[in-house]
């Protein structure tokens, strides 16, 4: 299915990333009336409920859930970002994050070739563990870039797309991203999907990836962490 198509069912697609999320992260999933949830056992050690564009009394049903615990967390999808600011104060809830945005890619457009370093000093080394693929560069013993990638129904899902600080600059962003597709991307594999940070944003856009919708992060406490980018 081309993004295109997907664009037009984003429930559909919010699962979709969820699924390759959580299994990015080995998190275990449920969900809630009709949208998913993820308990994120490594941060939080709470849920993590998703919804796009629920409407006021199912964006209510959510917030008693996600109100039970201040460790839990309401993200929401949409490009309605005023009408989620409003609903948010209304119900006493805090936005920890409104940087995010999710972000499609149609995998034929991208290089999947076997990606090669230019300088000598680094060193890739990928892995698969129970369907992840992961890449990594490494400085000596020292982690410079990494990523993961599962894929869900002809879709790669990526994940913690990180390079250290003192390695960024270095086109390691994009490199992490050609040896994830070439490991993760075959035949059945149409198109990419991630949720991004702002910084996050202007790679995959150089990438040719395209802004889907907007993402909310919404919690209870006082003390909510940004989450987004863990």
């Amino acid at each position: 299915m081309s993004p295109d198509a997907l664009v037009e069912d984003i429930t559909n697609l919010l699962e979709v990333w969820v699924t390759g999320w959580a299994g990015c992260r080995g998190y275990q999933t449920s969900t809630e009336g009709r949208f998913p949830a993820v308990l994120r056992a490594d941060t939080t050690g709470d849920w993590e409920y998703f919804a796009h564009d629920p409407s006021d009394d199912e964006f209510a049903a959510l917030v008693a859930k996600t109100a039970e615990a201040p460790a839990r967390i309401l993200t929401i999808l949409t490009n309605d970002v005023l009408r989620y600011n409003q609903l948010a104060g209304k119900h006493g809830l805090n936005i920890t994050s409104a940087s995010q945005a999710m972000m499609i890619v149609d995998m034929e457009t991208q290089d999947t070739e076997d990606p090669w370093l230019s300088d000598d000093d680094l060193n890739l080394v990928t892995s698969q563990v129970e369907g992840v693929h992961h890449a990594v560069v490494r400085s000596g013993e020292e982690i410079a870039a990494s990523g993961r990638v599962f894929v869900v129904d002809g879709t790669a899902v990526f994940d913690k797309i990180v390079v250290q600080p003192a390695f960024q600059r270095r086109g390691l962003g994009s490199f992490i991203m050609k040896a994830l597709a070439a490991q993760a991307i075959g035949p059945d594999v149409e198109n990419g999907l991630l949720l991004a940070s702002l910084d996050g944003q202007k790679l995959y856009s150089h990438l040719g990836w395209s802004v889907v919708c907007r993402v909310l992060m919404l919690s209870t406490s006082q003390e909510g962490a940004d989450l987004s980018v863990g």
